[in-house]
């Protein structure tokens, strides 16, 4: 193997440099596409763009040009001209949603209609793996400055269109409040990404459907108690029902927030704060209603030995994404819980918009 990182291993790297406001190149037969993210972006790099002479421009998802009012004329995405005037809080209120109802007059926006917006799309996806703000601030370059990393664009695209395979790093006995049998099972993503775990309660035959649980991790449901989502009792109540029947799995997927991740997902709650429901507030940030990967549930299923599952859900979606994957369900076993003054609206959301059967 060479010591030079392959394609997956420059794509973490280039999450990494955006999460801490270096830029990354994306290259692709004939155009190179310098991109930052808005959210780190420095008052310094945005000068030191000027003295490479081409012409930035700001790239959004359509669900947040729909709130400016900016026209998609890329369908999925603005590709939004700067003004004159543009500054870094311009492109920070743009980006970020936090002062729309204090400031709505963004613009008017101007959003460009012709050339290529394939690069632009791109920087978009690298952006919500790296679970960022979609908002990228792109310039087309001639020739990529020292020591940044250069992507390749096809390749990269490959890459996130397919669910990094998972390894097993390691499982151990953990006894628990549910099941004094269980285990704890760590798989690591090859593409540099968050460690998933699976809770094995018992000793489940691979050869009958197991009892399983796709759950997103909830740092404000299931650690701290919050009473905005329903989570935490979710968690519970599955390993309760597992440990009762003597075996099942719980896939913990490191999927916070639909997927957003955890800083994001408390922009949302912000929002909501101000009267906008969950999927209102996930679309006013650029997001869609749901941004999870379930390949990863059912790759951990296989990994681990099963080919069906009795699911523990309320959502249709994870199911479809399931036996797409390649694990049959036999069964959608209701997961009824935490229902409480503080989340009735948000679980009425989910039922009336996400498909939820509550």
């Amino acid at each position: 193997m060479s010591l030079i990182p392959d394609d997956t291993e420059r794509l973490a790297r280039a999450r990494a440099d955006l999460r801490i406001g270096l830029p990354v190149v994306l290259r692709d037969q004939d155009r190179m596409l310098l991109v930052l993210a808005v959210e780190t972006l420095s008052p310094e790099r945005l000068a030191a763009l000027a003295p490479l002479g081409g012409t930035p421009h700001l790239a959004i998802t359509d669900r947040r040009a729909g709130t400016l009012k900016a026209r998609a004329y890329d369908g999925d995405l603005a590709r939004v001209v700067l003004p004159r005037d543009a500054d870094l809080g311009w492109l920070k209120s743009v980006a970020d949603p936090a002062d729309d109802l204090r400031m709505p007059m963004k613009g008017p926006l101007n959003a460009l209609r012709d050339g290529p917006a394939d690069l632009d799309r791109l920087s978009l996806r690298i952006l919500k793996s790296a679970r960022l703000l979609p908002a990228a601030l792109n310039m087309t370059i001639d020739s990529a400055p020292a020591d940044l990393t250069v992507l390749n664009a096809a390749a990269t695209r490959a890459i996130l269109g397919e669910a990094s395979p998972l390894h097993p790093a390691i499982s151990a006995r953990v006894p628990l409040a549910s099941s004094e049998n269980a285990r704890v099972h760590v798989f690591r993503p090859e593409d540099g990404g968050e460690d998933h775990y699976a809770i094995e309660i018992g000793r489940p035959p691979r050869n009958q459907p197991v009892l399983a649980r796709l759950h997103s991790a909830c740092f404000t449901g299931d650690i701290l108690g919050s009473l905005k989502c329903d989570c935490g009792p979710q968690l519970h109540g599955a390993l309760n029902q597992m440990g009762t029947e003597g075996a099942g799995v719980l896939l913990y997927l490191n999927q916070e927030g639909r997927g957003i991740g955890l800083a994001n997902k408390m922009r949302a709650y912000s929002l909501q704060d101000q009267g906008f429901d969950t999927v209102e507030a996930n679309h006013r940030l650029g997001f869609e209603d749901d941004e999870r990967d379930f390949r990863l549930g059912a790759a951990l299923l296989r990994e681990m030995g099963f080919t069906s599952a009795r699911l523990l859900t309320n959502n249709p979606r994870k199911i479809a994404m399931m036996e797409r994957a390649g694990i049959a369900v036999t069964e959608r076993v209701p997961l009824k819980v935490g229902l409480n003054p503080h989340n009735a609206n948000y679980l009425a959301t989910k039922a009336k918009k996400s498909g939820h059967l509550l």
